[in-house]
């Protein structure tokens, strides 16, 4: 991981750390690398979410864009799965989104698509670091005249992509009372209409962006009130989106959360059913819950496993020919459909499998049975994560921790690639038991590096 980018893009406080000139870096050398061996023009889409600040981050990197000489193409606010099916529908020879996923306004990030809608290898990510901290050269003289890019605007973008959503799913939601968060975020002017088209009575919350409220106490991070609004509203279920419409999670009739790994239990077993699912293998991360490889041993599929993020799932999907995977924490791949996570997407073909299996949210939840599971944060200071997971005070509390488990359990501890913070998860069958001992672990982490 390099000194910019982490696990999904460049990422941080906008203006203090994302500052527009790191944007504009982005925009030029992004460029370079990404455009490098075309003969043409290059032409780079740009998308975004709600947040206050990227207004200005688009500006400076449509700047940087055109620096290098290449058209920028702007849609304005849309899901990051959009642009990944934009870029590649549109002949486009890169794609950028301005996001900073389910992370608090102030944060924002910039992350690149290739020209067929994936997220970069982290050796095209260090081609473009490299110039930016001045490791590489930046040789490359400074156009003028009619050789700089130029900013122009896709105005139908969302209608485009609401029509591949609908093309990808076909599913009949008539019948169906659906509540929808969008955690003010890039789905709101979107997700209704979408549902509401495949027949779906929708009501919503989290609908009303105005640019700092996004994932505020809202959306895919934030269930309880999503939860409260499905009871309240008497709804068939409920559909949680974050920021930037990359991942979903579900609430049923009751109000209960359905997390990311059940969510694929059911998709996976209505595709095992239909012959669709890919070597009968599902690709997960090491985040995924226990529940999860009791499921699929019950019941013939295999798991594939990945380090925590949606790109390592994406890579080992590619690399195997997969066509399902994703995250406990709703980052869903339909590798057939989409190139990376998409919410709606995921949405859309769990409704599918729940109409044509004839079942409720919660009766379909039931196939997988969930372990305990507690996950905690331990914020460190910023240039603190490596030391924290090279302590060996810490790896030895970890290992006495898990023999405690005895088998029926574990312990994970890693650095999150978005945030100044080290994640501690923990399941087994006493839900108390690994609360105290995440809570032990926790404590030691702060102590020693904020």
């Amino acid at each position: 991981m390099g000194k910019y980018f982490g696990t999904d893009g460049v990422r941080g406080v906008a203006n203090t750390e994302l500052t527009p000139e790191l944007a504009f870096s982005l925009g030029r050398y992004g460029s370079m690398v990404l455009a490098s061996h075309v003969r043409h023009k290059p032409r780079i889409l740009i998308g975004a979410d709600t947040r206050i600040s990227c207004a200005m981050l688009e500006s400076a990197l449509v700047a940087g864009i055109c620096s290098a000489g290449a058209d920028a193409v702007v849609c304005g606010v849309i899901p990051t799965p959009g642009v990944a099916y934009l870029t590649k529908l549109g002949a486009f020879d890169a794609g950028a989104v301005i996001s900073a996923s389910h992370n608090s306004f102030e944060f924002n990030g910039i992350k690149f698509f290739d020209r067929n809608g994936y997220k970069l290898p982290d050796s095209v990510e260090d081609e473009i670091e490299s110039y930016i901290t001045g490791t590489r050269p930046d040789d490359k003289p400074r156009l003028s005249g009619h050789e700089i890019g130029q900013r122009l605007n896709y105005p139908n973008a969302a209608d485009c992509y609401r029509e591949h959503l609908l093309k990808s799913s076909d599913v009949d939601l008539r019948g169906l009372k659906i509540a929808i968060d969008c955690a003010n975020g890039a789905s709101s002017g979107i997700a209704p209409d979408l549902f509401r088209a495949s027949g779906g009575t929708v009501v919503t919350i989290g609908t009303e962006p105005d640019g700092l409220n996004i994932n505020d106490g809202c959306g895919s991070t934030h269930m309880e009130k999503l939860c409260r609004f499905v009871t309240d509203e008497k709804c068939d279920l409920g559909i949680a989106f974050d920021g930037d419409a990359d991942r979903m999670l579900a609430v049923d009739s009751s109000g209960n959360c359905v997390d990311g790994d059940v969510i694929m239990a059911i998709i996976g077993s209505y595709m095992q059913s239909r012959g669709c699912l890919s070597n009968n293998t599902i690709v997960v991360t090491v985040m995924s819950n226990m529940g999860l490889d009791i499921f699929a041993r019950e019941n013939g599929l295999r798991l594939e496993k990945t380090a925590v993020g949606d790109r390592y799932v994406l890579e080992n999907m590619q690399q195997n020919h997969y066509n399902l995977g994703g995250e406990q924490s709703g980052h869903i791949i339909l590798l057939d459909h989409a190139t990376t996570g998409d919410g709606m997407l995921s949405a859309l073909w769990l409704l599918k499998a729940l109409r044509e299996m004839n079942l409720t949210l919660a009766e379909a939840a039931r196939i997988m049975k969930v372990l305990p599971q507690v996950v905690k944060s331990a914020r460190v200071l910023n240039g603190n994560k490596e030391k924290a997971m090279n302590d060996e005070e810490i790896k030895r509390l970890c290992r006495q921790k898990e023999e405690a488990l005895n088998g029926k359990g574990r312990v994970l501890v890693r650095a999150s690639g978005t945030e100044p913070v080290i994640r501690v998860m923990l399941e087994g069958e006493d839900k108390d038991a690994i609360t105290g001992m995440a809570d032990t672990l926790v404590d030691l982490i702060v102590k020693k590096y904020c």
